[in-house]
């Protein structure tokens, strides 16, 4: 995808723009379905390991240089032990936070401060980096509609689709509807950890785990 150095949690990230109404089009989507990008990139290093289900650190003292990795890694050293599917959760906004902040400081986001009532202050985030974002979207809708052989998408970019498919983000899918792309999501996913079977099982988990913690469509009765 374009911005070649981007990780895979910043692409989902800005994936979730709408450009349009510049604004995130499902806020409540974004935590976990970042925090799973954020698991994949760092399973994708070899930094993160399956024990048995486990989300395991190959070495606690691992850094890769870039502040929201690194973060969840000594987050992951530092508590107790959980699956794949916990950590897609738990505190999750931990790690939205730290790409939201990433992206002001690489010129996606600008922050805005302003008060709240006029006297509380607070930062708005604005987005700053348009076409790059379209660009990115663009390129996403193109490898989840191709018909192409899926070894023809490199491994990152299948992760990042096969995530964003199963968050059902409106940016990627504007009906919210998967079945007709319930086939190829499942080829991403599987070419998103093309690397190793560990790998492969990792993604696959991650994307069932992003795709349970979607919020279930408010109810309402006529009246």
């Amino acid at each position: 995808m374009p911005n070649g150095p981007l990780s895979l949690p910043a692409r989902l990230y800005l994936l979730a723009w709408d450009t349009a109404r510049r604004e995130v089009a499902d806020p409540a989507r974004l935590p976990p379905l970042v925090r799973a990008g954020a698991l994949a990139e760092l399973a994708r290093r070899g930094l993160l390991t399956d024990d048995d289900g486990i989300v395991t650190p190959l070495d606690p003292d691992s850094r890769t240089g870039d502040a929201v990795l690194d973060g969840l890694l000594e987050l992951v050293a530092e508590s107790c032990p959980h699956p794949w599917r916990t950590w897609v959760t738990l505190r999750a906004r931990h790690t939205l936070d730290a790409v939201r902040e990433q992206m002001v400081a690489e010129g996606f986001l600008r922050a805005e401060k302003r008060r709240f009532l006029g006297v509380f202050p607070s930062v708005d985030h604005v987005l700053a980096g348009v076409a790059r974002v379209e660009a990115l979207r663009e390129r996403a809708r193109g490898i989840l509609d191709g018909s192409g052989p899926v070894e023809d998408v490199s491994e990152l970019d299948a992760a990042v689709v096969a995530l964003a498919a199963s968050a059902g983000l409106r940016t990627l899918l504007p009906g919210r509807d998967r079945a007709p792309y319930e086939r190829r999501i499942a080829e991403l996913t599987g070419r998103g950890g093309a690397a190793t079977p560990a790998l492969r099982g990792i993604v696959r988990e991650l994307s069932t785990a992003v795709t349970a913690s979607v919020p279930a469509p408010s109810l309402t009765t006529g009246g």
